[in-house]
């Protein structure tokens, strides 16, 4: 056993014994009132999920295991001093609760190397069987979903396991995926967008590094704008759709596979992962329309304003939880001024930056005026020359399985049941609060 799944075992046994009490013993205390509306537009604010990886604080951001994305930027091991921190260290961080070494992040970087190498060719097979017009998130499904025939959770469950141990064909089921996902998404890009001029993995390179490499991207700032990429897009609590599919399908004890490509379904929705897409169509409409590459900011008030009027959203801007700048916005326009400074899509979002909170903020009806993550980053990729925008939210897709299958191994671990809340129907919410027509 490596020396990972055995810290995996002296973690995890004792917190599954403390669930276990605290479902036997003060499983009839209430934690949470709960009013009509919270449960009627979407169950935001409902305390009704365990998950560790992760936690989004209105005023801080994200926190993964308690740190902040600078901390991280600190704290985690890198390629070079001067460089971004390595994905697998946040994944050993959000699996174990404890910063990584060096070593630890280089047993997981040449465990995901192997295990990539490994992909069954029907995989592929599957994909090159989809229309080359199909939205790469489609393809990036269909293959997470061929890939479950290698699933090693679906063999030692059938072969009969005490449900205790049912994390570690889990685990051995995740790092397999996760392994395999840049291989995948970067076959699918160089299919469609490169006339399936594929580039093989190169074992002596970092996870997200290969990613950039398979791409067809050599350039170090690209790596470690990948490497960034992976890192901040990785988790974001457990009630975010892609998190909460992928947690409520693995309830039902269905393989990693099955459960990562529900995630994934939610995650092509334009209110979630497709929202960085939308945003780069935005701003280029906004372009044709104002008809300069290069608008003032006054321009971009009126555009702004014109986009409400017709009852239109601007992309990029709010949050369901976030009352501030996203962190992860500002991390990526840090690294824009640090790389990119003169580069136009960059000097353009600090413009829309500049004015859109304000507008949005005069309409009255908005809590949160500030950019979220996908404000700026597909004009960061764009401006690296990853400009076909249909790529970026399978891009988000690999980067989101860090954290949430990281935490269907801790659903796994806690011994977790099938998810089934309560449902009521439309009278029975009436009756409770006396409507009156």
């Amino acid at each position: 056993m490596d020396h990972i799944k055995q810290k995996i075992i002296e973690i995890g046994r004792p917190k599954s014994e403390t669930v276990k009490r605290l479902i036997k013993e003060y499983g009839d205390q209430p934690i949470q009132e709960v009013n009509l509306g919270q449960v009627l537009t979407g169950m935001k604010g409902v305390v009704s999920l365990l998950t560790c990886t992760s936690k989004l604080d209105p005023e801080e951001g994200i926190r993964f295991r308690g740190y902040t994305i600078p901390q991280l930027q600190e704290l985690l091991p890198k390629m070079q001093v001067d460089g971004e921190p390595l994905p697998e260290g946040l994944f050993y961080l959000m699996l174990t609760g404890e910063l990584p070494t060096k070593d630890d992040v280089n047993f997981i970087s040449n465990q995901w190397a192997q295990r990539a190498m490994n992909i069954p060719p029907h995989v592929f097979d599957v994909i090159n069987a989809l229309p080359k017009d199909a939205h790469p998130m489609i393809q990036f499904n269909t293959a997470i979903l061929a890939m479950s025939t290698e699933s090693q959770f679906r063999k030692a469950y059938l072969a009969g396991m005490d449900k205790k141990d049912y994390w570690d064909p889990t685990y051995e089921g995740v790092m397999d995926l996760i392994a395999r996902l840049p291989v995948i998404a970067s076959y699918i890009y160089r299919r469609v967008f490169h006339n399936e001029k594929y580039i093989e993995l190169d074992p002596a390179l970092d996870w997200a590094g290969n990613l950039a490499h398979m791409m067809g991207y050599e350039e170090v700032e690209v790596k470690r704008l990948m490497r960034l990429y992976m890192m901040i897009h990785a988790d974001h609590e457990g009630g975010n759709v892609s998190a909460h599919a992928t947690h409520l399908v693995g309830s039902a004890l269905s393989n990693p596979y099955y459960s990562f490509s529900a995630g994934m379904n939610g995650l092509a929705g334009p209110l979630h992962g497709m929202a960085n897409q939308n945003v780069m169509h935005w701003i280029h409409k906004m372009l044709r329309e104002i008809g300069e590459e290069n608008p003032s900011e006054d321009q971009i008030r009126e555009y702004a304003k014109e986009t409400l009027s017709k009852g239109q959203v601007i992309p990029g801007y709010g949050h369901a939880v976030l009352r501030k700048t996203d962190p992860r916005f500002t991390v990526q326009l840090e690294f824009a001024k640090k790389y990119l400074p003169d580069a136009p899509l960059i000097q353009l979002v600090e413009k829309i930056y500049n004015v859109v909170p304000e507008i949005l903020l005069a309409t009255g009806k908005v809590k949160n005026p500030w950019p979220n993550v996908d404000a700026i980053s597909g004009s960061l990729l764009s401006s690296y020359g990853i400009t076909e925008y249909p790529i970026y939210t399978v891009l988000f897709g690999v980067s989101r399985a860090l954290g949430v299958l990281t935490q269907l191994i801790w659903d796994r671990l806690y011994g977790l049941p099938i998810e089934r809340p309560k449902s009521q129907n439309l009278a029975w919410y009436m009756n409770k609060v006396n409507y009156q027509e």
